[in-house]
């Protein structure tokens, strides 16, 4: 057999085990995403790159839904690379750096929530906007790779894959997304079907 596979497979068991000393924190941020949700709030979600269409799937999932058999209403998220005439007309006027602070700071409103995805926690979009949500007075979670960059002293809540493997780190992200929308979705829709 492939060493190589073996070893990723191995790598991937290994950090989503590792997911479970967080469980507490987890748990917290499915609380804070369900409050924000139950209060007829909004979820902004933003990343960059392989975490941009993470995003985007992660918003997919409450915009239409996580499980085929449940048929409900849409849940309000947005994500923040909204459109290529968007970044690119903000990467022009402003800089790349404005590219989710812009739109945040036009859609975001009390009570609303950000969620940002990042491997590095050190991108300068991504802290941005965390700056400015915390200007708005606006939660914030933020999935992170590695160490967690500068974006972990910025979010309300993280949690840090703690792995160098931006595939790895990505795959975790993609796993905790699911795992507590679907959590959230089942106490929002928990008498439904």
């Amino acid at each position: 057999m492939n060493n190589e596979l073996i070893n990723s497979v191995n790598e991937s068991i290994s950090l989503k085990r590792g997911l479970i000393n967080s469980n507490i924190k987890i748990k917290k941020i499915e609380d804070l995403i369900f409050d924000t949700l139950k209060k007829k709030k909004k979820l902004l979600i933003c990343g960059n790159g392989g975490s941009a269409a993470d995003a985007q799937h992660l918003a997919a999932e409450f915009l239409v839904r996580l499980k085929p058999e449940l048929n409900r209403v849409a849940l309000p998220i947005v994500p923040l690379a909204l459109d290529t005439s968007t970044i690119t007309a903000c990467s022009n006027d402003y800089s790349f750096e404005k590219v989710f602070s812009r739109p945040f700071s036009a859609l975001a409103n009390k009570g609303d929530l950000l969620i940002v995805l990042s491997t590095s926690g050190n991108s300068r979009n991504i802290i941005s906007v965390l700056n400015e949500a915390k200007k708005k007075r606006i939660k914030s979670i933020a999935f992170l790779g590695k160490k967690g960059g500068k974006a972990k002293n910025k979010a309300n809540m993280q949690i840090i894959i703690k792995s160098d493997n931006v595939a790895r780190i990505q795959e975790c992200h993609m796993f905790l997304g699911h795992f507590i929308f679907n959590q959230v979705e089942n106490r929002l829709f928990k008498n439904k079907k």
